[in-house]
């Protein structure tokens, strides 16, 4: 039954993808750091049969937080429902669900619904949340139509590659050197100066200034969420001008050949800023490899003397 403090709101956007598409990039949480700004990384957690427990890194205002959310995924129905299983004051209760109507063979609206209740049944409280519900969902909507229109559109400006090294020693040692980035501008010669943030114990947020071939130095942030001894995954925020979105993952795992370290990047290329970097002859192709390059030395050089230091350790 209805509370009577409840106040519900929707949301709608179209957009030029079809509808069992978009459904598939909400449904696979694995998307939402691609496809929303403000998602570092989705973990899915032990839940009851027929729903999901998602536990979600994201930032709000800047700082990065962590919140657990459940879902109900109906895949015939093109809708996802999904209730916040922990608020802030003066949020007492906010749910919703995510509908998709195909609008035809290459298009469909999106809904966005909420309903939500303040602490105490408090009116102007509960405005403020209809405010930053109504902010919030408008900025979702904008993105989820942006980035699943040019994955649509073009898949090749979105690419993935790993790097992995083996390495005769431990786990633990491995996953301490990425962990411990504070240590990197004394451990990797690439890495100028560092700053790293850890107010919530596996929530990093790192911030460091890398030395290019050229000399030039660049500044890059990114937020880090960290699974002792087996997993880094991260988001940069700050990126370069042929990049506007970079997400990784550093993971570490024993095998017969020894630790397989390895470095996953997600990137999706910013078109707009290649003639200006590499040249008015340059192609998506040029951009892709230009940027898998540099991602790629920089990982395995990190990679590399993490394995000095590990097999140094044994």
């Amino acid at each position: 039954m209805e509370h009577p403090g409840m106040r519900q709101v929707a949301h709608e956007i179209n957009v030029a993808v079809p509808a069992d598409t978009v459904h598939r990039l909400i449904a696979e949480v694995g998307n939402w750091p691609r496809i929303f700004p403000s998602v570092v990384h989705v973990e899915y957690e032990e839940a009851p049969e027929g729903e999901e427990r998602l536990r979600i890194w994201d930032t709000a205002a800047g700082e990065p937080r962590c919140r657990p959310l459940r879902r109900i995924v109906e895949p015939a129905a093109l809708r996802i429902n999904f209730q916040h299983l922990v608020t802030e004051t003066p949020v007492a209760g906010l749910g919703g669900a995510w509908l998709v109507e195909p609008l035809g063979e290459n298009s469909s609206r999106v809904r966005l619904l909420h309903e939500f209740r303040a602490e105490g049944d408090d009116p102007g409280a509960l405005d403020r949340i209809g405010a930053e519900v109504d902010r919030n969902a408008l900025a979702e909507l904008a993105a989820l139509k942006e980035n699943a229109e040019r994955e649509y559109a073009d898949s090749e400006l979105t690419f993935s590659f790993e790097d992995t090294v083996y390495v005769d020693g431990s786990v633990k040692d491995m996953y301490a050197f990425i962990n411990e980035a504070h240590l990197w501008s004394e451990r990797l010669p690439h890495v100028a100066t560092v700053r790293l943030d850890e107010d919530t114990p596996g929530l990093q947020t790192l911030e460091m200034d890398t030395r290019a071939k050229d000399g030039s130095v660049h500044t890059t942030k990114s937020y880090r969420v960290t699974f002792a001894h087996h997993h880094i995954a991260y988001k940069q925020v700050t990126l370069p001008a042929l990049m506007i979105l970079h997400t990784g993952h550093w993971t570490f795992q024993d095998t017969d050949q020894g630790v397989a370290a390895a470095s996953q990047h997600t990137v999706t290329l910013n078109t707009a800023n290649i003639e200006k970097i590499l040249g008015a002859a340059a192609t998506v192709a040029d951009a892709r490899e230009y940027v898998h390059t540099a991602l790629s030395t920089n990982s395995r050089a990190t990679l590399n003397h993490a394995k000095a230091h590990a097999e140094g350790r044994r």
